[in-house]
């Protein structure tokens, strides 16, 4: 099958690196010093699952000297989907497959808005991994996944033979859920939560959730978002949240989300699309959202101050 991989940081870096080493056709679209490293050196990833090095490696910063593939993989930061829909028109084709890995809920939206609604999956991934530097993907905590389906849930051949192909790829999990709606806002739910507390206190989670103060917090946050999914429609079960917490207790204790390693760096962050969609998504169906809120608020001035439209 032929891939494209949109974004090769640490999920689009490990996952295609996976397929690549499963005998897959896997392009990496990347920039700058990454590629120059990928195209010289090749794709390391250092990974808890087993190391893995790609070389040579097919990368490029062009998509459109590829032609159309069988499956473009998403896996850019939230706030560049619109971007990168526009960058990989050139690689969709009829019967090409987009699938999102990305932290929040709205990308397959975003997506299918560009590009249409016929391409567009929707999917999640669970993955603690970076780029260490340039070529250089570290995998260091959770046993990486991938869940898709098609937007409506029913079943087709196209997920299941993409299936098939993940399942060849050492090192990852690959799930068609009944439900991927709730399998997204599942992940929405944890994710959201571990990021917010991490971002906001500095620590990593296995502080935050040690804490009885900053444990509350987290509690709060899951109930908040599970309140926000309810209002639309998400037939969450009703051991939700304590299920993320267990989830989140579960995590290697110096675990941290790349939305907090972001805004540590000083760098653009998903805060937009992780506690302020939940704002936002809650706003729309009437729900209060005051922890997220406030821990929006309090997030949003370095947020500014790294994207260069505020100065302090």
């Amino acid at each position: 099958m032929k891939f494209a991989i949109m974004g090769s940081g640490g999920v689009g870096g490990y996952f295609g690196a996976r397929l690549a080493e499963a005998g897959e056709n896997v392009t990496f679209i990347a920039r700058g010093r990454h590629l120059a490293a990928m195209q010289r050196d090749g794709l390391h990833v250092s990974s808890i699952k087993g190391d893995v090095v790609v070389k040579p490696v097919k990368a490029t910063d062009d998509p459109a000297t590829l032609g159309e593939v069988d499956c473009v993989i998403v896996a850019v930061k939230a706030w560049q989907v619109r971007e990168a829909a526009e960058t990989i028109r050139p690689l969709v084709g009829p019967d090409t497959l987009v699938l999102p890995l990305e932290n929040g809920v709205e990308a397959a939206d975003i997506l299918a808005e560009v590009l249409g609604e016929a391409p567009v999956l929707e999917g999640l991934c669970g993955i603690l991994a970076w780029r260490e530097s340039p070529g250089h993907i570290r995998h260091a905590g959770v046993d990486p996944f991938v869940r898709f389906g098609e937007r409506d849930n029913r079943t087709s051949e196209r997920t299941a033979r993409l299936k098939a192909i993940f399942d060849k790829a050492h090192g990852v999990s690959a799930e068609i859920p009944d439900d991927i709606v709730v399998a997204q806002w599942s992940k929405f739910l944890f994710i959201c939560a571990m990021s917010g507390i991490g971002s906001l206190c500095r620590a990593p989670i296995g502080i935050t959730r040690q804490l009885p103060e900053t444990r509350a917090l987290i509690q709060g946050m899951l109930e908040e978002i599970h309140q926000v999914a309810h209002g639309h429609g998400v037939a969450f079960p009703g051991d939700a949240v304590s299920r993320a917490m267990q989830f989140i207790d579960a995590m290697p204790a110096d675990s941290t989300s790349s939305m907090q390693r972001d805004i540590l760096a000083g760098e653009p962050s998903e805060l937009e699309s992780q506690n302020g969609a939940v704002v936002r998504l809650g706003r729309a169906v009437g729900v209060e959202t005051p922890i997220h809120a406030a821990v929006y608020a309090a997030l949003l001035p370095q947020e500014l101050a790294a994207r260069g439209e505020l100065s302090f």
